[in-house]
């Protein structure tokens, strides 16, 4: 009895990790500006917030997802418009992307956790 209770704790202990190990909260660097956007939490999701340059203190968007992916809307501030987004974070890499007709077409960068 103890051994599968000690079994299913590891189990779970396991299944918990994936959910913790990618956050997208932190401050990331925007390549193709070289502006730092933070994400924090906000209203259920984890808004970007732009932390240096142009657009300091702009809003780029709202996320809402764990475990590394993420979905929502990203605003490109520089045309004004806003995209339907989505996010994948592997370690110190955020691969970023914004798009249109439902999804089919993306076009977006790799940021990198500051």
């Amino acid at each position: 009895m103890i051994r599968k209770l000690v079994l299913a704790g590891a189990i779970t202990g396991l299944l918990a990790v994936p959910a913790l190990a990618e956050p997208i909260e932190g401050v990331w660097l925007r390549p193709s500006t070289g502006a730092l956007v933070r994400f924090q939490p906000c209203g259920g999701g984890f808004c970007g917030i732009v932390q240096s340059g142009e657009y300091k203190g702009k809003s780029i968007g709202t996320m809402t997802g764990s475990g590394g992916s993420y979905t929502g809307k990203i605003t490109d501030l520089a045309e004004n418009k806003t995209y339907k987004g989505k996010a994948k974070v592997n370690g110190g890499t955020m691969s970023l992307q914004g798009c249109v007709l439902g999804g089919l077409i993306c076009k977006g960068e790799d940021w990198q956790r500051q």
